[in-house]
């Protein structure tokens, strides 16, 4: 029951229920004392006829009466009270109480604590808000947990990929000190090797500052329209010479319209692909006799879909449906030679979603990964 409903029948029960008693009250004396309905002439006769004894008695009678009468309306209204009250308390300051129990267990962190919702009214729904509040805080404590969690996971990660870089640097540029390089060819050699490495710690450089973006919704875009075959053959030519200098070949084949647009931004996409090859190169087969990389781009009426396939180690079937979540490493990837910050294919996810397009991946264990990238056609390309 509403806890305005209670208040009103207390005040009803209040107001009423004391005038009724003291009218019934008074009716039974009157009652008594007139013995019936008799006309105002007889009662006079009887009145003047009785004798002073019978007079006085029927006074202490009354009077008595009228005590008991007196007492019965106390003891009823007594009665009343302690009932409306334990009433009142039963349906509000108790589960009030309830309530800040509660309420001092979420200020002691402790969210399992919970309010069977058994009541209706103002007090339902308190309790309703209550168990609301308790859900969210204990969803959003363990969602900053595990974000607290992957933060460290990541200065640990990036620290110990760093760390690496930096020792050959270093060992590179001392052996040019000591003069270990005294050779053009050793020089060169030490010198792109120092370049390479100074690559890596700026890429992930730039996938932390990337990630910090994306938790804050605020990565820089800056959309335009973008011709396929245009933008692929520059973007092809870089992403060659990169991978011809890791003895990687590149295959690259357009089979989309000359004409194909799409809506993007030019320096993200060119992350995107930059994100999946590397990680394809960070886990090529050395194994095998050649090692490959594929893009494809492919025309599917109003899409565009880019391929990039590679003929590396693949991955497990258990381990292809998490690949794009922040922080996730296979267990093939977990050790120092490839190294990574775990975060290179979420931030891809990210950009390809935030373009409105869609990605996903096929592997197979010891053959090879493909990611599929779809982004939507900019239909009025011809207008």
């Amino acid at each position: 029951m509403k806890f305005k409903t209670r208040l009103l029948v207390t005040f009803l029960i209040i107001l009423i229920l004391p005038p009724i008693l003291t009218g019934i009250a008074f009716f039974v004396i009157g009652i008594f004392l007139i013995r019936g309905p008799i006309e105002p002439a007889s009662f006079k006769y009887d009145m003047v006829a009785k004798l002073p004894n019978e007079v006085f008695h029927d006074h202490i009678v009354a009077r008595t009466m009228f005590f008991y009468l007196f007492l019965a309306i106390i003891l009823i209204l007594f009665l009343l009270g302690i009932t409306l009250t334990q009433w009142i308390s039963r349906g509000v300051f108790t589960p009030i109480s309830r309530l800040n129990l509660a309420m001092q267990n979420i200020a002691e962190g402790n969210f399992d604590y919970m309010l069977s919702n058994d009541n209706r009214g103002e007090i339902g729904e308190l309790y309703h808000n209550y168990e609301d509040m308790r859900l969210r805080l204990k969803e959003s404590i363990g969602e900053k947990m595990e974000t607290e969690n992957q933060n460290r996971e990541l200065v640990s990660n990036i620290s110990h990929d760093l760390k690496t870089p930096i020792t050959a640097i270093k060992g590179y540029v001392e052996g040019i000190i000591d003069g270990v390089a005294d050779t053009p060819e050793k020089m060169d050699k030490y010198i792109r090797t120092i370049y390479n490495k100074a690559n890596d710690m700026d890429r992930l450089i730039n996938e932390l500052t990337f990630y910090t973006g994306i938790d804050t919704n605020r990565i820089p875009y800056n959309f335009c329209k973008i011709n396929i075959a245009d933008y692929f053959g520059d973007c092809i030519e870089e992403v060659g010479l990169d991978l011809e200098s890791k003895n990687i070949r590149l295959n690259y084949s357009n089979l989309a319209s000359p004409e194909a647009i799409i809506i993007a931004d030019p320096e993200q996409l060119k992350r995107v692909v930059n994100n999946i090859v590397g990680n394809s190169v960070k886990y090529i087969d050395r194994s095998k006799k050649e090692c490959e990389i594929d893009i494809r781009i492919l025309d599917e009426l109003d899409s565009i879909r880019i391929e990039i396939e590679d003929n590396g180690r693949g991955i497990p079937a258990r381990d292809l449906g998490q690949i794009f979540e922040r922080f996730y490493r296979s267990d093939a990837s977990r050790n120092s030679a490839s190294g990574g910050s775990g975060i290179g294919l979420s931030i891809v996810k990210k950009i390809v979603e935030d373009h409105g397009g869609y990605i996903w991946a096929n592997s197979r264990e010891d053959e090879g990964t493909c990611m599929n990238i779809v982004f939507r056609k900019f239909l009025n390309a011809t207008e």
